[in-house]
């Protein structure tokens, strides 16, 4: 582990609150593997360019504030927020993401799933341009960062389809990712403590940021 490594966790919430079982939980578990996490309430009920912009500007500060290297753990909405920072254009590079890890991401504004989220984000009048804009299956570049994802087969408030589809896009555009479906568990699991098969998540994930540098 480097010891200008830090992960920035961002709760769930429909981009309309912030889930606390996602927020503080998360950065402690974080620090128990050895890395340095902070809890960013990026804005809720604001429309796009707000989240991004600000999930950016947690980027920029703890870069100035020593950070050399930077990821994202965001669940469900604030999944989508980190996608977006992770793969949207327009970054500065000090607002570059070294990787993320997206927990029964919120993927795409084209689906008619997640319809609160997207009502928050963008409005009920959203063009299909800025839907596609904001989707992160649409945004995957050859040159995305690492990312790693999980999701439910289960998940009905953020269907499992959510997940295929930015898993799809990553494979074809062969930019480095891992992707865990499991069976079991509705929506906002955390931790998944009580839940056969994805309770598995924190140890693969912890895994992943082994191989990846992260923590040793």
């Amino acid at each position: 582990m480097s010891a200008g490594d830090h992960v920035i966790v961002l709760p769930g919430g429909g981009y309309a609150r912030h889930a606390p079982h996602e927020a503080e939980p998360f950065a402690e578990w974080l620090e128990g593997l050895g890395v340095a996490a902070s809890v960013l309430r990026y804005p809720v009920s604001t429309r796009h360019p707000g989240p991004l912009d600000a999930v950016r500007g947690a980027i920029r500060a703890v870069r100035e504030a020593g950070a050399t290297r930077v990821a994202l753990l965001g669940f469900s909405a604030g999944g989508h927020a980190a996608g977006m920072a992770a793969l949207a254009p327009g970054a500065a590079p000090d607002e570059r993401v070294d990787a993320a890890i997206l927990a029964y991401p919120v993927v795409s504004m084209l689906l008619p799933t997640h319809a609160g989220s997207r009502h928050e984000l963008l409005g009920d009048a959203a063009s299909e341009a800025e839907r596609a804009a904001t989707s992160l299956e649409r945004l995957v570049t050859p040159d995305a960062p690492p990312l790693f994802i999980w999701h439910t087969v289960a998940d009905r408030v953020v269907p499992v389809e959510h997940s295929y589809l930015l898993g799809g896009a990553l494979a074809a555009a062969g930019a480095p990712h891992e992707l865990h479906v499991f069976p079991e568990g509705a929506h906002g699991l955390g931790f998944a403590a009580e839940t056969p098969g994805a309770r598995a998540w924190p140890s693969l994930c912890a895994d992943w940021l082994r191989r990846g540098g992260w923590i040793s």
